[in-house]
């Protein structure tokens, strides 16, 4: 059984239609005493750092995700829900995260900038391999995925799966244990992301 976190914060819908499409039922999941009752859970998200810590924060789903994370089994943070498994965030003011895998999330550098780019980093975009992991098994290196954000994490070249380049380099992909962190949208990249997501389900 795999159960996606709802807690107000956006495209919840859009992932649940596409473990639909891989024939995988799965729940939307509210009530943040029913986690640990499921196999694998994900943490979805769309908009704003400070707002999506606060509604986990009110609905008790910090508390219900952590002790779920405790217990070895499957997380998937995909998007904002990525960002936020990481120590803390940037966006606006300093905000503290899940700390589920040591680092940060930062705003693009335009500096570093060596062409005129836009942000957010929004459209399809490569992601280039780093290390194995069974979240990318059968995945080619170097397919496009979907991507829309201002933000993205920084942390240390272990837990770092696969990165992309926009303007530079940054984790697209993180693992920590039984913790992935997914930046683009699998749910919003066609044939390559459901394949991504079948090999969640088969974890």
């Amino acid at each position: 059984m795999i159960g996606i976190v709802d807690y107000n914060m956006g495209n919840l819908r859009s992932v649940y239609n596409a473990f639909e499409k891989i024939g995988k039922k799965v729940d939307i999941v509210k009530d943040a005493d029913r986690l640990k009752s499921y196999d694998k859970i994900i943490l979805p998200g769309v908009g704003a750092f400070g707002d999506a810590m606060k509604s986990l924060d009110e609905t008790g789903m910090k508390e219900a995700i952590l002790e779920f994370a405790d217990t070895k089994k499957p997380l998937l943070g995909i998007c904002l829900g990525m960002q936020l498994l990481f120590d803390k965030s940037y966006e606006f003011k300093e905000t503290k995260g899940l700390g589920l895998i040591p680092g940060v999330v930062v705003e693009f550098d335009k500096s570093k900038f060596k062409t005129r780019l836009k942000v957010p980093h929004m459209g399809w975009n490569e992601i280039f391999i780093q290390q194995k992991s069974p979240l990318l098994k059968d995945i080619d290196d170097g397919i496009y995925l979907y991507f829309v954000h201002s933000f993205h994490a920084t942390c240390d070249d272990k837990y770092m799966v696969a990165k992309t380049r926009y303007g530079y380099g940054f984790p697209s992909v993180v693992q920590k244990e039984n913790i992935f962190g997914f930046q683009p949208h699998p749910e919003k990249s066609h044939s390559n992301g459901l394949k991504i997501l079948k090999n969640f389900v088969e974890l």
